[in-house]
């Protein structure tokens, strides 16, 4: 039996601009960014959607800080490509290249005040490394500071500190080699964790709080680091890169994106397009067992429309057995049961507030 039932999937809303970092709320609504919309969004239980604050670039992933603020990761903006024909009066779409010019706003990581729509910038760059060489040896500060460009997911410790990762930028002939990062409690800090990396994008803490998930989108793995504290990474002895393998057993030819956990410590990561590079599949959620087990849910729709880009996945619910997810390039968020309760994250679970009113743009 499968840990998520699709034979009961219910279609909250079918009309947003690239849904991402969804966000359960007291009410029933769901908090979440919408990529190429430019925003943050409340889906209220009947679909209705309101905006809680505009936010220029490209709002990529969210979540409900220890002062009830919602934090975002911010990857300045993407060249939008349309796909027709693949659903009935609905276009595909996918998020390319940075844009040129004044179109990318660089990458940040923002707080976004709830109650009244204002949005602060915390971060848009890094100086300290927080790592020593494969070596061993002591490293010196970026100077200059190692610009953020395309900040992806993010998720908050017990402590109030914040892990996020950095999936970069792609252009015509390069694309940005990238980083894990963590910000201090106190919000003055930020620590560039792990580097280099390719494509860093979910990232998730077991329940236990000791281990720390990301996926790898283009190398199709998922790994983890081990942690021994706040911040604090203990690095693999026997791996270059300090990291453990949890699992490169994925169908197809998946692209990974946004995860979860619940609370018996697997993880739940959005797979898109395991078919590889063609929209007229179905993409689905691979559920990985701590030990790296793989069971694939495919997601299919009611009306027999296309998901091939799920992106993201949160619990919800009294009994947080209700999985939500957003399907990125088609535009849905869409509720099913799960048979296992999702993981309450640190300073949200089921119990966050999110005003009612919409905020002026």
């Amino acid at each position: 039996m499968s840990k998520l039932d699709t034979s009961n999937i219910e279609v909250i809303s079918s009309t947003l601009e690239y849904p991402e970092g969804p966000i359960y709320c007291s009410d029933g609504s769901i908090i979440l960014v919408e990529i190429k919309g430019q925003k943050l969004s409340k889906v209220a239980p009947n679909g209705d959607v309101s905006t809680l604050a505009i936010l220029d670039g490209g709002p990529n992933g969210a979540a409900v800080g220890p002062d009830s603020c919602i934090y975002v990761c911010n990857d300045g903006g993407f060249d939008w490509m349309e796909i027709p024909g693949v659903n009935k009066d609905k276009v595909i779409l996918v998020g390319g290249n940075q844009p040129e010019g004044d179109k990318y706003t660089g990458g940040s990581l923002q707080k976004v005040d709830v109650s009244t729509g204002e949005v602060t910038t915390l971060f848009t760059e890094c100086a300290i490394r927080g790592y020593k060489s494969p070596l061993g040896e002591d490293l010196p500060d970026w100077n200059p500071p190692f610009k953020l460009t395309g900040p992806d997911d993010l998720v908050f410790d017990s402590e109030g500190g914040l892990w996020f990762t950095d999936f970069g930028k792609t252009r015509e002939r390069d694309r940005d080699i990238t980083a894990i990062y963590y910000v201090s409690p106190d919000q003055k800090t930020i620590t560039q964790k792990a580097y280099p990396l390719n494509s860093p994008n979910g990232i998730a803490l077991s329940p236990d709080g000791t281990r720390l998930y990301f996926a790898l989108t283009y190398e199709r793995k998922v790994m983890y680091y081990e942690l021994s504290g706040a911040g604090e990474i203990k690095k693999n002895p026997y791996a270059m890169d300090g990291a453990y393998l949890l699992t490169a057993d994925l169908p197809g030819q998946s692209i990974l994106d946004s995860l979860a956990v619940d609370v018996e410590g697997n993880v739940y990561l959005a797979t898109m397009l395991p078919e590889g590079n063609t929209p007229v599949v179905n993409g689905g959620i691979s559920i990985i067992s701590p030990e790296g087990k793989v069971e694939y849910v495919e997601i299919e729709l009611p009306d027999g429309s296309k998901a091939p880009l799920p992106s993201n996945i949160c619990f919800g619910g009294d009994d947080m057995k209700t999985a939500y997810i957003t399907c990125g390039g088609a535009g849905y968020l869409i509720k099913m049961p799960s048979s296992i309760a999702g993981l309450k994250l640190e300073h949200n679970g089921s119990n966050f507030d999110c005003p009612s009113k919409s905020a002026s743009g």
